[in-house]
């Protein structure tokens, strides 16, 4: 049998519609082991979101995550597992460093609706990715940049300085720091997200550079290490 590219996409679909029920149950308890409550609308966009992404992966080869459960806890839950922690800032606006195919920011967009975020990456086709996720899901409190990191500029309607910068995989953190440094109001956060505790790479962090705390999280039906590390600059350094 020949399997063309809409037989592919039709097969992908597929998976998701006959586990969506089993996909909603692992989604919804995973988050509550995490600490984050979720709507059934929350629960249902965010399913739809990686249904998409797993369309989209079959012709442009997005994630090398294809099985809908892996999906569910290596995106979403993972994602997820940082929400507590930034909301508990309350900030109002956010920008993921090097969101690829749109997480964490998605996800932080899903489950922190009065946040504004915004997702940035250089690949095209990941942003591309993005825009049709946020039209398809209606995500109005999030907005999507094409481009390196340090060369965007703060002062406009979509790029003002942030409150919270996360970033999942991006970089070594002094690098993280020294990209998006000028991007953080005062008093706003770094968030990186990490899997084995990062020790050789919180020392080469510049003497200005503050880790206010190291978090290992566990989530849920992933057999992994994972830390998040919360960073602060110090005031009369932002911005520099």
């Amino acid at each position: 049998m020949i399997y063309t590219r809409d037989s592919r996409v039709q097969g992908a679909h597929k998976d998701f519609s006959t586990q969506r029920i089993e996909l909603k149950k692992l989604l919804w308890d995973g988050a509550a082991k995490l600490g984050v409550l979720l709507s059934a609308e929350q629960i249902s966009g965010l399913l739809d979101y990686i249904a998409l992404l797993s369309k989209w992966n079959v012709v442009y080869n997005l994630t090398a995550i294809c099985n809908p459960r892996q999906m569910v806890i290596r995106h979403l839950l993972d994602s997820l597992a940082i929400v507590p922690y930034i909301a508990a800032r309350s900030p109002a606006s956010l920008l993921d460093v090097g969101s690829g195919n749109g997480l964490p920011g998605i996800v932080i967009a899903f489950a922190m609706p009065c946040c504004t975020v915004v997702n940035n990456d250089i690949v095209q086709k990941k942003t591309a990715f993005q825009q049709q996720a946020k039209g398809f899901l209606r995500l109005s409190n999030l907005s999507i940049v094409t481009g390196r990191v340090e060369q965007l500029h703060i002062g406009t309607n979509i790029l003002p300085q942030f409150d919270a910068i996360v970033s999942r995989a991006f970089s070594e953190l002094a690098n993280f720091v020294a990209l998006t440094r000028h991007l953080l109001a005062p008093g706003g956060v770094l968030w990186a997200m990490k899997g084995v505790y990062p020790d050789k790479e919180i020392t080469k962090l510049p003497d200005d550079v503050i880790v206010r705390q190291v978090i290992r999280l566990t989530v849920p039906s992933l057999d992994a290490e994972r830390h998040i590390l919360e960073i602060a600059i110090k005031p009369e350094c932002i911005g520099y």
